[in-house]
């Protein structure tokens, strides 16, 4: 799937342990490294300060540009992530459905 030339979208669905960060880590990982921008959209505020940190943490030796949007986040802070999704500076986007904003 991640090889082919249409975007893809998936739904990860699982019980609490089960893997759907690791899951997600991975393949958002393979998609920044294969040259796409990856948006990664979580159902609350929570979860996305959680993912954010993880996905920092774990590409932390490499350069990836993880950013955050909800509304934790300054209106300065949600411009300049929105800014760097469209000019391709921004490679991970981690959001609740201020993403659809």
């Amino acid at each position: 799937d991640m090889e082919k030339t249409v975007p893809m979208d998936r739904l990860i669905c699982g019980d609490v342990g089960y893997g759907k960060t690791e899951i997600a880590v991975r393949a958002a990982f393979k998609a920044v490294q294969d040259g796409k921008q990856v948006a990664v959209l979580v159902p609350t505020t929570l979860l996305v300060q959680q993912h954010y940190g993880t996905f920092t943490e774990r590409y932390s030796q490499f350069p990836v540009n993880v950013r955050a949007l909800s509304r934790f986040q300054s209106e300065a802070e949600s411009k300049a992530t929105l800014e760097g999704l469209k000019d391709g500076a921004v490679d991970l986007v981690i959001g609740t459905h201020r993403l659809f904003s």
